[in-house]
């Protein structure tokens, strides 16, 4: 079962879509304000940020899950130079982004752990270690993602579950659309690709760390040689 979250947006919906068009029968979609505009039997609405939510639809679909792939898209951003911010803002974004891939992944790893069989895709981004300025609460949740998947793939590797990391750099499916022109405009003069990441090869790196189980608490730099 492939379980996607934020699947009515950007990455999470295009491969929510792809999969779904590939023929993928045992995938579900989570979602929170933007209602998916086709396959709405697909998907799930939900906050992430409330485990109570997760831990429901864990247990509804806990006979059906089996071979499970989860892939947590789900993220949101706030923009604000530190001083000027506002902190229920802030704390937002850590609750979606990394408390989010949190709850899922913990509802989710018993049934992994008793099937000896689990793969745990996070999107981490490359600003993680690109200091970027207006975005303290969104580098942190994704720079926390790497701690938190080191610890846990250790926990599970012994069971063949894996769990790992892609640090996004700019993407044509990404937030880039929230950035500033002008800094968008440095942002592409630095990235040695000379263009944004295509949504095709989002999939084919979610799809190598599918089929790689060797692959356990690492983050892949997908970002065109951004660094």
């Amino acid at each position: 079962m492939i379980i996607i979250t934020g699947a009515s947006k950007g990455i999470g919906k295009y491969l929510m879509e792809t999969y779904l068009d590939r023929g993928e029968e045992n995938i579900l979609g989570t979602y929170l304000s933007t209602s998916p505009d086709r396959n709405a039997d697909r998907y799930e609405q939900l906050d992430v940020s409330d485990f109570t939510q997760v831990d429901s639809l864990v247990e509804k679909i806990s006979d059906s899950a089996r071979d499970i792939t989860l892939i947590n898209c789900a993220g949101t951003n706030y923009n604000s130079f530190a001083h000027k911010s506002d902190p229920a803002e802030w704390e937002k974004v850590i609750e979606t982004n990394l408390f989010g891939t949190y709850h899922f992944i913990r509802a989710l790893l018993p049934l992994m752990r008793n099937q000896k069989y689990g793969r745990v895709i996070n999107f981490s981004s490359v600003v993680a270690v690109k200091p970027t300025p207006g975005i303290s609460a969104y580098s942190a949740s994704k720079t926390a993602l790497w701690g938190m998947s080191k610890s846990l793939a250790i926990e599970n590797a012994s069971l063949n579950v894996t769990i790992n990391n892609i640090n996004l750099g700019y993407s044509e499916l990404g937030m880039i659309s929230t950035v500033p022109e002008e800094y968008r405009k440095k942002i592409m003069a630095q990235i040695p690709t000379g263009t944004l990441c295509e949504p095709q090869d989002i999939l084919s790196t979610v799809e190598y760390l599918r089929n790689t189980k060797y692959i356990t608490g690492s983050s892949i730099d997908l970002s065109g040689g951004l660094v």
